[in-house]
């Protein structure tokens, strides 16, 4: 979701971002106090001092308990001072330190719905080198104005307001942010602005949501902002709004990006259906870092570099987080452990528009490039209760992205883009519903219609590459033989008589040909030829 670069490049950029051991980080294995915890909504209301860089308000979270309890847990960071808690009205008693508010009731709390307040304030983590180091980044444009930008990925929302931390619970009814900053600054956040009232030298912005939503994505930032607006009508027949939240020094340069984003999201709608978020807005931010992406109002900090593909401007970081509204957000991983699924897929999406204006080879060769930025240190699936910092490297990327490469050659044109298109699509896969890689993994299988989870365990769960024997036999024949997987697989076969896709096992095949075999010429996989 940080994404740091253009694919090709990532290994060597991601080496300089390194994550300490002591790092706070998101998710790992769910507190048994918070797993009968099923968060529906938060309403989150603070001021911001841009003076003292400090924050101080109010956090409602209303939650169903599936059990009794007389111990609540919530995530914040120690950074921030908590001066009261109170449970549907009352005030309870709490502790406050290592990360973790223990709310220690009174009385038993009844399974059933329950609303937590939160009063509290301080000054928030600041960011040393946002996105990849979460916390916010007071600053200036250049013309003087506060800015100021939020990001919480790694970390999650505990950075500036309490919250279950857990990629498994998104709150199901959404969140209102209510935030308060000096009367010349805009806000901008998720979903739609229910409304700006204006006291003294403040203003107060409503920003609502009534999608679920990952906690990192309950972010907000405030500028010298004017909105750039546009629409489209998305493929479903839908008129979505579309606001780019733009520094006024900028807003000549608005309109394009705004063009651009509808051509992204007539792209992305082609592959992924409707866009997520069509019934409130499709969002853009201006940010002092580079970008990151937050449901219905992705951080854009690109300044306005493109390149070209198929002769047309092309905005490659705007186009990855963009992504992520279908990867990441409608579809979103229920462990850190199975981070892939939003990295992956989302990098292997930003190959798609070479392939649509540039045609296939060209979308070839830019697999074939990206494979040297696979690191195959670890496997990009650890195992499961893994925390973000734990998941996070290069390889969720590039070689999550590349995985998907080789899956749409081994299942064909015609039954991987509908599977994949049908997958981000189903309601069981999406927005209340999370997932991990073995969901995605039985969905495939199921149209393919034979077991795809040896490729998935090889190419995901190890550091393995594709070994392949080419043996040369009397009369120029040859033995083709895969030598450390157990399955049968596809591969393009180039003897003396052209290419020919062909299906290669354990147990090997003969093919004649006066010219040594080239296996796999356009890098479908990632492989090791070994000849004898």
């Amino acid at each position: 979701m940080k994404y740091r670069s253009k694919i090709t490049a990532l290994a060597i950029i991601l080496a300089g971002f390194g994550l300490g051991a002591d790092a706070q980080t998101s998710g790992g294995k769910l507190k048994p106090e918070q797993a009968i915890m099923d968060v529906r909504h938060y309403t989150i209301a603070l001021n911001v001092n841009f003076q003292q860089k400090s924050i101080d308000g109010s956090t409602v979270i209303d939650v169903i308990m599936a059990q009794p309890t007389k111990v609540l847990i919530l995530d914040l960071l120690d950074s921030l001072h908590v001066g009261a808690v109170s449970v549907n009205g009352k005030k309870e008693a709490f502790d406050h330190k290592n990360g973790l508010i223990t709310i220690n009731l009174a009385k038993q709390l009844a399974a059933g719905k329950a609303s937590i307040k939160v009063i509290y304030g301080g000054k928030p983590r600041i960011a040393k080198n946002p996105p990849w180091d979460d916390g916010f980044t007071f600053t200036q444009d250049s013309t003087g104005h506060p800015w100021l930008a939020v990001t919480a990925e790694q970390t999650g929302g505990k950075i500036f307001f309490p919250c279950k931390d857990h990629p498994s619970d998104e709150p199901n009814e959404g969140g209102d942010m209510l935030i308060t900053v000096p009367k010349d600054l805009v806000v901008a956040g998720p979903g739609v602005l229910k409304g700006v009232s204006k006291k003294g030298n403040t203003a107060t912005y409503h920003w609502q949501t009534k999608y679920s939503i990952n906690n990192y994505s309950l972010v907000f930032n405030a500028g010298d902002y004017t909105v750039v607006k546009g629409s489209y009508k998305s493929v479903a027949g839908n008129t979505v709004p579309v606001e780019f939240y733009v520094l006024k020094e900028h807003e000549s340069k608005g309109q394009h990006l705004v063009d651009m984003t509808i051509k992204a999201a007539q792209s992305k709608e082609k592959y992924f259906g409707e866009y997520p978020w069509a019934k409130e807005k499709l969002g853009l931010v201006e940010t002092p870092h580079l970008g990151m992406e937050h449901q219905s109002m992705n951080a854009y900090g690109n300044k306005f570099r493109y390149t070209k593909v198929g002769g047309q401007d092309f905005d490659w970081l705007m186009f990855h987080e963009f992504g992520h509204e279908w990867w990441g957000n409608k579809v979103t991983a229920r462990d850190w452990a199975d981070y892939w699924i939003h990295e992956g897929i989302d990098t292997y999406a930003d190959a798609l528009p070479i392939l649509d204006l540039e045609g296939k080879q060209a979308y070839i060769d830019r697999f074939k490039k990206s494979a040297f930025g696979i690191q195959n240190k670890q496997p990009i699936v650890l195992g499961k209760d893994i925390d973000e910092a734990s998941a996070y490297n290069g390889d969720i990327y590039s070689k999550g992205g590349y995985f998907m490469h080789t899956l749409h050659y081994v299942m064909g044109d015609s039954l991987f883009f509908p599977t994949l298109k049908g997958f981000v699509t189903d309601p069981n896969f999406t927005y209340d519903h999370q997932n991990v890689t073995d969901d995605v993994e039985q969905y495939f299988s199921k149209a393919y219609g034979k077991s795809l989870k040896p490729l998935f365990d090889f190419y995901l769960r190890t550091t393995n590459k594709l070994e392949v024997s080419v043996k040369a036999r009397p009369r120029d024949k040859y033995l083709i033989t895969l030598q450390n997987i157990s399955t049968d697989l596809p591969i393009d076969v180039t003897t003396d008589a052209g290419t020919k896709r062909m299906v290669v096992t354990a147990k090997g095949i003969t093919v004649d040909s006066k010219t040594t075999p080239v296996i796999d010429a356009d890098g479908w996989y990632l492989k090791k030829v070994i000849l004898e």
